[in-house]
C-alpha cells in the first residue's frame, strides 16, 4: 500500500458520495465517539489533542458541555441511539434526557473492539489497529478475537495510540475505571483504556456503589455496562428482554444522577446500535462455492465482513462477491476503504494491513457468516452490529448533572 498524506478528522475525509442509500458515514472528528473523552478531558482541564486532530477544546465545545471537577463517562455496550429512541418507554430517566442529546456516530466497523479503540484513544480504527470482532494476525497468520483477544499480538504491539485515560492520569488527574474484575487486565483495556485505577464491581448497583465512591473525588470516572447488548445479541433489540436490561440501566443511572456531587458531569453513550437480521438473507461463505474461491480466511463479523483472499485475487473476489450480494452489501477492496477514508484520517500502514483484502458491508437485515470458523451460537445470533446503517452507527450522547 503506498503511504497516505495526514489528513485530520477536522478535514472529515470520509467521501459519503460513495456509499449507498441508508448507510451513515463515520465522522471521526467532534461528531464522533472518539470526541467524547476529549471533551470529557477538556472540561476537567486536561489538554489534548489527538494524533487525528481531535482537539478536546472544540470537542467540548462541539458537544456543548461545561466545565467540570468531576466526569463520569458512562459506555453501555450496544445502546444504540436509533434503538433508545424506539424503546424509550422503558427508560424514563434517559427518555428525559434525549430531547437534548447529541447523537454521535460510531466507527466502521461499528463494532465493541472497534468504537472501544477509538473512543480510549480519541482516533480511529485506522490509527489503533483495532478492526473488528475478529482479524488476521500477520504474525501468525490465523484469526485474532479482538474482545477475548485470543490469538491477538501483545496489547502494546497491535494498539500504540496513548489511551486517554493515560493521558489524564499522567497530567495529575485522579482516574478511575469501574467494571468487572475479568477486565482489569484484559488486551482490550491494556490497548485502548489502561490508566489510573481499576475498582473491579460486578452487578450494575455494585458499579453505580463504586462510582459513587469514586466521584467522592475531583476527576475522572470511566463505568462499562455490556447486558443491553449481551440481551440484544441473544433476544433481539425490539424483544421483551432487551427492554428489561434497558429498564435495569434507567434505574440504575438515575439513581447515579440523583447521587452526583455538586460540579459532576455525567455523560452517557454506546458503542454501537444493533439491526435484528433475518436469517433468510444469511448467506454462509462456506456453503457457497462462488463466494468461497480464492477466499483464505474470513473475519470480522456478520455485518462487517473482513475477507482475505490467495494473493493476487482481491479484485477478482470483490468482483464476485458483488455479484453474489447485489443490492445487500457494500464491497471494497482494502485500498478503496482506506482511502475512502471509512477507517479514519492518517492511517498507520500497519494497523490496516489487518483489514481484509476485501472489506464488506451489509445492508438491510443481511448477514454473511462462515460456519467453518464461527460457533453454532454466534451462526444463531439475532441482533448484530458492525455495518454502516444508521441504526448500528448511531450512538447518543446523553448529558446530565453539572
Amino acid at each position: 500500500m503506498s503511504p497516505l498524506p495526514p489528513r485530520t478528522a477536522d478535514e472529515v475525509p470520509v467521501d459519503a458520495s460513495r456509499l449507498p442509500d441508508g448507510f451513515l458515514a463515520p465522522d471521526h472528528g467532534t461528531g464522533s465517539l472518539a470526541a467524547v473523552l476529549p471533551a470529557a478531558l477538556d472540561s476537567l482541564g486536561v489538554a489534548v489533542t489527538t494524533s487525528t486532530g481531535v482537539a478536546g477544546g472544540a470537542a467540548r465545545r462541539a458537544l456543548d458541555l461545561p466545565r467540570a471537577e468531576r466526569v463520569c463517562v458512562v459506555l453501555v455496550d450496544g445502546l444504540g441511539h436509533v434503538n433508545l429512541a424506539e424503546r424509550a418507554g422503558h427508560a424514563p430517566f434517559l427518555r428525559s434526557l434525549l430531547p437534548e442529546a447529541r447523537p454521535l456516530t460510531s466507527t466502521f466497523p461499528s463494532t465493541t473492539a472497534a468504537a472501544v479503540g477509538a473512543f480510549g484513544t480519541g482516533t480511529a480504527p485506522g490509527r489503533t489497529g483495532m478492526l473488528g470482532y475478529t482479524q488476521r494476525n500477520p504474525a501468525t497468520g490465523g484469526l485474532a478475537n479482538m474482545v477475548s483477544w485470543d490469538g491477538a499480538p501483545p496489547p502494546h504491539e497491535l494498539q500504540r495510540e496513548t489511551p486517554l485515560l493515560a493521558v489524564a492520569a499522567d497530567a495529575g488527574a485522579t482516574v478511575t475505571s469501574v467494571g468487572p474484575a475479568r477486565f482489569a487486565g484484559s488486551g482490550m483495556t491494556l490497548a485502548a483504556l489502561r490508566g489510573g485505577t481499576y475498582a473491579a464491581a460486578e452487578s450494575l448497583a455494585d458499579r453505580v456503589d463504586a462510582v459513587r465512591r469514586a466521584l467522592a473525588r475531583p476527576g475522572l470516572v470511566y463505568l462499562y455496562w455490556g447486558e443491553v447488548d449481551k440481551a440484544g445479541h441473544h433476544h433481539g433489540s425490539g424483544s421483551w428482554q432487551w427492554g428489561d436490561e434497558l429498564e435495569a440501566l434507567d434505574r440504575e443511572l438515575a439513581r447515579l444522577a440523583r447521587s452526583l456531587p455538586a460540579g459532576t458531569l455525567l455523560l452517557v453513550t454506546a458503542d454501537h446500535g444493533m439491526v435484528d437480521v433475518d436469517p433468510g438473507l444469511r448467506r454462509d461463505v462456506a456453503a457457497d462455492p462462488v463466494l468461497d474461491r480464492d477466499v483464505t480466511l474470513v473475519g470480522g463479523e456478520p455485518r462487517a465482513v473482513h475477507v482475505y483472499t490467495a494473493p493476487g485475487t482481491a479484485p477478482a473476489v470483490a468482483g464476485r462477491w458483488r455479484d453474489v450480494l447485489g443490492e445487500d452489501a457494500l464491497v471494497l477492496e482494502r485500498d478503496d476503504a482506506v482511502t475512502s477514508g471509512l477507517l479514519g484520517p492518517d492511517v498507520r500502514p500497519d494497523a490496516v494491513a489487518a483489514a481484509g483484502d476485501v472489506v464488506v458491508a451489509l445492508r438491510g437485515r443481511a448477514t454473511v457468516v462462515d460456519s467453518r470458523s464461527q460457533t453454532p451460537a454466534s451462526l444463531a445470533l439475532v441482533g448484530v452490529h458492525g455495518s454502516l446503517t444508521e441504526r448500528e452507527m448511531r450512538v447518543p450522547l446523553l448529558v446530565a448533572g453539572s
